[in-house]
């Protein structure tokens, strides 16, 4: 079991697909979207039409034997645009936290309803964050209590940064069972498309990714079938139970979603910076002033040299994390959050010298590199804050509990 650079034949080839699709689809519809901001659904049709939104491709991607085939072709879905690209694969967190969570029997009833069918693409939405509740995950309040008398699940409360929220087929929410146990008392729970009480609430007007719909959704008096806590009632309680006794428990549900998915949003960071890194190479080749290409002035030359050795730095971190997981190995200096960390701040860096090469071009919405270094912000906080990966890090490699 040893880590590789080399590519097998297969990933090297859904890449090369994948960067067709972004280049010939996703990349000249980025504007108009970014500017309607609205969910692209004439492109998620074309995704579900070749197979890039679908079950089968999340599947093999999260399969693929050397766990690189995910975050290769996430680099590449995102250097075509971060806004389109995080409505394809918002469904993703929400499938991963089925897939870490849910019974076999739940994912072959839930997974193909995230998705659709080619004709007809859906997508999923999962729900942490709430107005109170965003990098402290232990402050949840949507409460969910079991009603003996019914086998019912009752939700209560409100949850925010929903990717997908309210337009999604299929949400998973993650609710407060046992309050006084903190995180360890949280259990997740799907909740079917017309369900009665849950409602989409506020859409967000956002920086960036603005071709990815992100709501508040809101519970009331929310009732689920008992059979829709992901993992079983029975596995929930002997978890609780453990905990109660003082015991290990497998850890709670929302950070163990996060966990799977850093590697791959360090990614969707890598994408975007890759992105605006080979448009200002070209740009710096091309463009002249005082009778030379701006790209032989030093001053410019440094800053692609400093952009290209962080986007390298950031997809090795970005592989071994991907390869690490895949492999079963434990993050034990918090190699998933450190790639996450890297790639996400190489990203802001990057399009941000990006704009600086191209000058007052750099800054208009004629030139690209303005939306994607909108786009590139949001991975410093998604999912974890730069600030929480830098806590979860110290806390791994220390050993002490910081605070």
């Amino acid at each position: 079991m040893s880590f590789s650079l080399e590519l097998s034949p297969e990933v090297v080839e859904v890449r090369d697909w994948v960067h067709q699709f972004a280049k010939d689809v996703l990349r000249p519809a980025a504007a108009e979207w970014d500017e309607r901001e609205e969910t692209p659904w004439p492109i998620i049709q074309e995704a579900a039409k070749v197979g890039l939104h679908s079950m089968e491709f999340f599947a093999a991607q999260s399969g693929e034997a050397t766990g690189l085939g995910m975050p290769v072709a996430v680099e590449e879905l995102f250097w075509g645009d971060a806004g389109i690209g995080m409505s394809i694969m918002g469904t993703g967190l929400a499938a991963a936290s089925l897939a870490a969570n849910g019974t076999p029997e739940q994912m072959v009833e839930w997974l193909p309803q995230m998705f659709g069918t080619v004709d007809d693409p859906k997508l999923a939405a999962f729900c942490s964050s709430e107005p109170g509740a965003g990098s402290d995950v232990s402050a949840i309040i949507t409460k969910a209590r079991y009603d003996e008398a019914t086998d019912e699940w009752v939700l209560n409360g409100t949850k925010t940064w929903a990717s997908n929220g309210g337009i999604a087929e299929v949400h998973v929410v993650v609710a407060s069972v046992y309050p006084e146990l903190g995180s360890r008392g949280q259990a997740t729970f799907i909740i079917p498309p017309g369900t009665k009480g849950f409602s989409q609430g506020q859409k967000f007007k956002k920086h960036g990714i603005r071709a990815s719909h992100t709501a508040e959704v809101v519970l009331d008096d929310v009732r689920l079938p008992g059979r829709l806590i992901l993992g079983g009632r029975d596995k929930f309680e002997e978890r609780v139970a453990r905990t109660r006794e003082g015991k290990s428990s497998a850890g709670q549900v929302a950070m163990k979603t996060f966990e799977r998915t850093r590697p791959t949003v360090g990614a969707m960071a890598l994408g975007v910076a890759r992105g605006a890194y080979e448009y200002a190479l070209e740009y710096a080749q091309e463009r002249e002033q005082f009778g030379r290409k701006i790209g032989d002035f030093q001053a410019i030359a440094f800053k692609l040299a400093d952009m290209k050795t962080r986007i390298d730095c950031a997809r090795m971190l970005v592989w071994r994390a991907g390869w690490m997981a895949r492999n079963g190995l434990p993050f034990e200096n918090a190699e998933g959050s450190m790639a996450k960390l890297y790639a996400s701040e190489a990203a802001v860096y990057v399009t941000d010298e990006a704009i600086q090469i191209l000058g007052g071009n750099g800054y208009t919405r004629d030139y690209p590199v303005e939306r994607m270094h909108r786009d590139a912000k949001i991975f410093t906080i998604f999912e974890g804050t730069s600030e929480i990966q830098r806590l979860v890090m110290s806390r791994a490699i220390t050993g002490l509990p910081i605070k």
